[in-house]
């Protein structure tokens, strides 16, 4: 029999709220996280907004000689990681070593340090070498995330950082599940963090023209999925990091369980590096894999945590997706999209919709979709527009979509 999997506990650091108790109380008033942008003069792009972590202390989490080294990343992931692990009761410090053994840290990152790697890479340009990092290469390896944070807190399991484009928080929980039902690991830190508000890749992403460019008057209206004039999403970074573990375990130390993972899937429409293929069928084998896992039905789901991008093939696709997987249930089951209020954290998005998710479901309360003013007919199921909505929930599927054809999901269940 596998090992059930709960999540004990959850940090979040996040466009509309730092901290677990603001995050929630912004997502559920529908609060905007998005900004012009600050962390430069974005006065030569089209694209002047971006959902900001404002009144961050970086240096609170990295020491000032250190933050030239490190990317934003970082401390934006320590700061959620602290927090889940304050809220699961755990001092890593005091771990017996055979514990902190079977302790990984699995988390997800679209970008990593690209940023940082940009800036190194504008200094070398400029003959500024000096001022290069003397950890230019290895803060750029994508790999180092996670050993920063296994260093800080001493934990010895795997360490490992999942890379798949928009899934890959998604995926790095997914990951995280197996460790654990298979017995390699007892406890796992896992989640997403990115941070790729930097000018390159603001330029990088107006080329492929999948941001919108028709809000910078309105910041705060820009992220606008499933609404008929919605044209490009807003990029965002943040950082919303769990601890899971073992059932058994968690109860033989008397935490309290936020949730239970009981069901991940994953597939592939091998189609294409960014569009999706019309018909949406892999992206609901996803989700109707992860529910068959779970051993849950269409009509077992009480809410659907959705990728929403607020681009016009996501959008449309996501909801074709929805109406395979789970049939006629589709039109009756309330979702909603987070991006609304905090933009696109790329590869944190993920773990970002199950921060929403146990929201949801502690409170028993959905966040609403704001900006959905007026409907496309083709996304035609419950988005929960404009206000939150009551509602008691047993089982949710958080889903993800990624470029290159990747989707993923997560199916989460109250545990009483």
């Amino acid at each position: 029999m596998k090992r059930r999997v709960v999540i004990t506990g959850m940090g979040a650091v996040s466009p509309n709220g730092v901290g677990n108790a603001a995050f929630a109380e912004g997502i559920l008033a529908g609060r905007s996280g998005v900004g012009r942008i600050s962390r430069f003069d974005p006065a030569e792009v089209s694209v002047q907004i971006a959902g900001e972590v404002r009144d961050f202390d970086e240096l609170a989490w990295v020491e000032k000689r250190e933050r030239k080294h490190v990317s934003r990343v970082l401390p934006l992931a320590l700061a959620a990681s602290t927090e889940a692990l304050r809220e699961a009761g755990i001092d890593p410090a005091s771990l017996p070593l055979e514990h902190k053994r079977r302790f990984g840290v699995i988390l997800g990152s679209g970008g990593g340090s690209q940023e940082f790697t940009e800036e190194q890479y504008r200094l070398f340009f400029h003959q500024q070498y000096k001022q290069m990092s003397l950890f230019c290469v290895p803060t750029g390896v994508m790999g180092t995330l996670s050993s920063e944070l296994s260093v800080r807190f001493g934990l010895r399991g795997a360490s490992h950082v999942i890379t798949t484009g928009c899934t890959s928080s998604t995926d790095a929980l997914g990951y995280s599940l197996r460790q654990i039902q298979s017995g390699r690991l007892d406890m796992v830190l896992s989640g997403g963090a990115d941070a790729p508000i930097a000018l390159g890749i603001i330029k990088g992403f107006i080329l492929m023209k999948i941001l919108t460019d028709s809000w910078n008057h309105a910041p705060e209206r820009g992220s606008r999925p499933f609404s008929v004039d919605r044209d490009g999403f807003v990029l965002a970074e943040g950082a919303w990091m769990f601890v899971l573990e073992e059932y058994e375990h968690a109860r033989a130390r008397g935490a309290k369980v936020l949730a239970e993972i009981c069901g991940y899937g994953s597939t592939c429409e091998a189609f294409h590096r960014v569009r999706l293929q019309e018909c949406g069928e892999e992206p609901a084998r996803a989700i109707e894999l992860a529910m068959k896992q779970a051993g849950v039905a269409p009509q077992d789901v009480h809410y659907v945590n959705l990728h929403g991008t607020s681009t016009q093939l996501n959008d449309r696709i996501e909801t074709r997706a929805l109406k395979l997987a789970l049939g006629e249930h589709a039109r009756h089951v309330p979702m909603s999209a987070l991006k609304s209020q905090i933009g696109h954290p790329q590869g944190a998005c993920g773990a970002a919709g199950v921060a929403a998710t146990i929201v949801a479901m502690q409170r028993g309360q959905i966040p609403p979709t704001i900006n959905l003013e007026t409907p496309d007919p083709e996304c035609d199921l419950d988005y929960v527009p404009e206000a939150g909505r009551k509602k008691a929930i047993e089982h949710a599927v958080c889903n993800c979509i990624a470029f290159g054809s990747k989707n993923s999901a997560l199916v989460l269940r109250k545990v009483a």
